[in-house]
């Protein structure tokens, strides 16, 4: 039997750090990462065969847990026929109608393989749509890692932005503005002093990459009103959110309900049931701008692929309200087994949730976690043993503090009972760590 930590060692051999994407390689956890080669419903499976329930889920696609039945036929299926065909296909048309369907503003979807594309297209389009060059961001909240995103915090409310990775120029950095999470006055002074420049305000439906933070009330519906004032666009980040949070995204428990609509959406995870896919979406008149029917050009090799698209219509065809239903109902239990567990160890802590998305920040009670700020403050020294003590107890959490947990329809009670017979021991690590 090969170990995890020989095929860590091989890995890092052969590729940067042994991973392909930077968390994997627990590097704020520490450790040796397991290396997985099964998945089954709400179970993972390592290389030296050792199952663990997963809270990870995938990074979030895993909505009807590992392996669904009908996800795998209909994969199955459209591998028969072929693994990609450089051409046009049903099934595209077949998963937009079902996206369109249950968010009747993206009446026009382009279909592309990761969230950084869909993100990085949404962007291009909106400059290309407005004949202006400025994005505004906000701080923590990610969009995969196109250059301009990669953006950081100027020294001001309304200064352009900084390279935030290696290999980001100033140039690029400098059409970006980072402006702090759920602060409606810096956003206002942004407007201010850029309005007639900025193409857009990206935003995530609701941060889910600095831990998940709540948008204060009306947040969302605030920047669509300044938006519009000033003729820029609302790009909404659904492509952690979209069809998990519920069968319309976070849009449908906010944007519905409270009558407004971004310009444009970007979706992936759930989107493409565990395969490499993800969408922007929006109004005709500005999805009509990409090519071939406008001048804003995107093209993709993989964009479509039959299999991707297959994996997607049986996975939303099969999120019925039942599965959101349970998924929130088992993301409760959990979320308050947790809190309950925290407090009895003497750790405080808040318990940051949005359907059934949640994450918990060590050290926050007396400020929450409201914006990126709060979130660094936390003791985040304390996620490292609470990690461990889980993955030693069988539990497989999220390789970071800043990454939000997943549950899945395929939850049942016996994976539910495997969480909460780990967590006292993983609160009691967390009370022991120390800086």
């Amino acid at each position: 039997m090969t170990t995890n930590q020989e095929l860590f060692d091989t890995a890092r051999e052969l590729m940067p750090g042994g991973v392909n994407s930077p968390v994997r390689a627990f590097g704020s956890v520490g450790g040796t990462p397991t290396f997985m080669v099964a998945a089954d419903g709400p179970y993972l499976t390592d290389a030296e065969g050792t199952q663990y329930v997963d809270l990870v889920g995938s990074w979030g696609p895993a909505l009807l847990g590992h392996k669904h039945p009908a996800v795998i036929k209909a994969v199955h299926d459209a591998v028969d026929a072929g693994l990609g065909f450089g051409t046009s296909h049903p099934s595209e048309a077949r998963l937009a109608e079902l996206v369109r369907r249950r968010v009747p503003g993206a009446q026009m979807i382009r279909m592309v393989s990761t969230g950084t594309e869909a993100t990085m297209t949404a962007i291009r389009l909106a400059r290309g749509v407005t004949d202006r060059n400025i994005v505004v961001k906000f701080a923590g909240c990610y969009h995969g890692h196109s250059d301009g995103l990669l953006a950081a915090a100027g020294s001001g409310v309304a200064t352009l932005g900084l390279p935030g990775s290696a290999g980001v120029t100033e140039a690029q950095a400098s059409e970006t503005i980072v402006v702090e999470y759920n602060d409606r006055a810096a956003l206002e002074a942004v407007f201010a002093e850029h309005g007639e420049r900025i193409a857009a305000v990206i935003t995530e439906a609701t941060p889910a990459n600095m831990g998940v933070v709540v948008p204060e009330e009306g947040f969302n519906a605030f920047i669509r009103k300044i938006t519009q004032r000033h003729g820029a666009l609302m790009i909404f980040d659904e492509v952690m959110t979209g069809f998990r949070i519920t069968e319309a995204g976070y849009w449908g428990a906010s944007g519905r309900v409270e009558g407004w609509e971004p310009d444009l959406f970007t979706f992936g995870k759930v989107i493409g049931g565990g395969l490499p896919t993800a969408a922007l979406a929006g109004r005709r008149e500005i999805m009509e701008h990409l090519a071939p029917t406008g001048p804003v050009y995107h093209a993709g090799t993989l964009s479509g692929n039959p299999v991707a698209m297959a994996a997607g219509v049986a996975t939303l065809e099969h999120a019925t309200a039942g599965v959101y239903a349970h998924v929130d109902e088992k993301a409760q239990i959990v979320a308050d087994a947790l809190t309950a567990e925290l407090n009895a160890a003497g750790v405080d802590h808040t318990l940051q949730k949005v359907g059934s998305l949640f994450s918990v920040a060590f050290g926050t009670s007396a400020t929450g976690v409201h914006n990126y700020a709060h979130a660094q403050a936390q003791e985040s020294f304390r996620y490292g043993p609470f990690f461990h003590a889980m993955l030693d107890a069988g539990v497989y959490l999220p390789p970071s503090v800043f990454e939000a947990w997943f549950l899945s329809s395929a939850h049942d009670d016996a994976a539910i009972g495997r969480i909460l017979d780990a967590l006292p021991a993983a609160a009691k690590a967390a009370a022991q760590a120390k800086p």
